[in-house]
């Protein structure tokens, strides 16, 4: 079954200089696995192609239900060097839960997803 992060997680974002930075975070408790599964470094950094032209770091926050994502060199050179639309990456939280993954039927039954 395929699943837009909208309804697995909320999420926020921002910036520092050209570090753009979105914090996942899970609706529930028990989709934080399937973040953690299927919400990687690599498939973030595959979702911002032709924006992110760094690496993207990931950072797992369990205590919140959370993940963390650094995308570096994603804002132009950030705020005021940029001629970007949003040089400050408020709106990369909204591109993210856009995401979709793919998570097995029986599993998304289980979290009431279906």
């Amino acid at each position: 079954m395929r699943v837009r992060l909208t309804e697995l997680a909320h999420a926020r974002s921002g910036d520092k200089g050209d570090t753009a930075n979105i914090g996942l975070i899970a609706l529930k408790e028990e989709f934080y696995p399937v973040l953690v599964r299927e919400v990687t470094a690599e498939r973030v950094r595959e979702h911002f192609r032709g924006i992110c032209k760094g690496e993207v770091e990931r950072f797992e926050l369990p205590n919140l239900s959370a993940l963390n994502f650094l995308l570096h060199e994603s804002l132009g050179g950030g705020g005021t060097v940029s001629l970007m639309t949003d040089a400050q990456g408020k709106t990369f939280s909204t591109a993210l839960l856009r995401m979709e993954i793919e998570i097995p039927d029986e599993e998304a039954r289980a979290l009431g997803l279906c």
